[in-house]
């Protein structure tokens, strides 16, 4: 393959990863995206060498990370192709940042507190201040639990039940990450670093039992929230409660391809009916 490799992007001089994690993590966005799909050669080592401006030793190292990670085999004589099946649990915060290279960005958000979108958007938001980053627009969605209203989920562990004060404290966290997307979105639009940034955060009353993240309408990330038995502080005194472990939950990847009817392309598009139904029939608006 040594057609035009653009796709692939350059490698970033002010960015503290090796230079083969950077590859490797852009020939992942490319297998993950399906513009290198299932079945298909990686360009050959001397091709990514110069693409790169690197050693073949470099392109190797981060070929070696994708086949531990299960995302590429190697034929001898062949080269490197893409595995049939490439779907795994994923890092949020590269695509967050691919994301962030487009002109409009737009990030839909569904689950608990949102922390995780929180912290991933920070790294992004950093390299929009510096100028490494220059989108015109920023839209961000978030769709939380009202943890004002009873909850079958955190709830103490002695009752299995809903109790107040253990919404008091998720109310507290969930707070906490929707006001921190807020401030520092809206930070950007105050400095005219962004042209446009909207962030809308709405409530409603369903417990949280899994988050999803759509990006540019095109990417969905979806993960469980396991429910765990552990024990917090209430009010300076120890309680045992189910809780939902949210941070470090796997992310599945799906995306839109050519193909209308790949698994991809209908997750996403039905991500995002489930979405908009929500938003706009049975979710509030939060007042932070």
């Amino acid at each position: 393959m040594s057609e035009n490799l653009d796709f692939l992007g350059e490698l970033d001089p002010d960015d503290p990863k090796q230079a083969s994690q950077q590859i490797a993590n852009k020939l992942r966005a490319a297998i993950l995206t399906r513009r290198l799909a299932p079945g298909d050669k990686l360009p050959s080592q001397p091709d990514l060498a110069a693409r790169y401006g690197v050693a073949r030793e470099t392109v190797k190292r981060a070929l070696e990370l994708l086949r531990a990670e299960r995302l590429i085999i190697s034929r001898q004589g062949s080269g490197a192709f893409v595995r049939a099946q490439t779907q795994r649990a994923v890092e949020l915060r590269p695509h967050i940042e691919a994301a962030f290279e487009r002109p409009h960005v737009t990030i839909d958000f569904a689950g608990f507190s949102g922390e995780t979108l929180r912290d991933a958007l920070a790294e992004a938001l950093d390299k929009v201040r510096v100028g490494r980053l220059a989108p015109e627009t920023i839209a961000v969605r978030v769709l939380i639990s009202d943890m004002t209203v009873p909850m079958a989920l955190p709830a103490r562990a002695e009752t299995q039940a809903d109790d107040p004060a253990v919404r008091e404290r998720a109310e507290r966290i969930t707070r906490r990450a929707a006001d921190g997307i807020i401030d520092q979105v809206a930070e950007l639009g105050d400095l005219g670093l962004i042209r446009s940034t909207t962030v809308e955060v709405r409530m409603h009353r369903a417990s949280p039992l899994f988050k999803l993240y759509i990006l540019n309408g095109e990417e969905a990330f979806y993960g469980f929230y396991p429910v765990v038995e552990r024990t917090v502080s209430i009010k300076g005194e120890p309680m045992a409660i189910y809780d939902l472990m949210g941070k470090d939950v796997p992310l599945f990847h799906y995306a839109v391809t050519d193909d209308d009817a790949s698994h991809g392309t209908q997750f996403v598009e039905a991500s995002r009916q489930w979405f908009d139904s929500v938003w706009s029939t049975i979710a509030y608006r939060y007042d932070g």
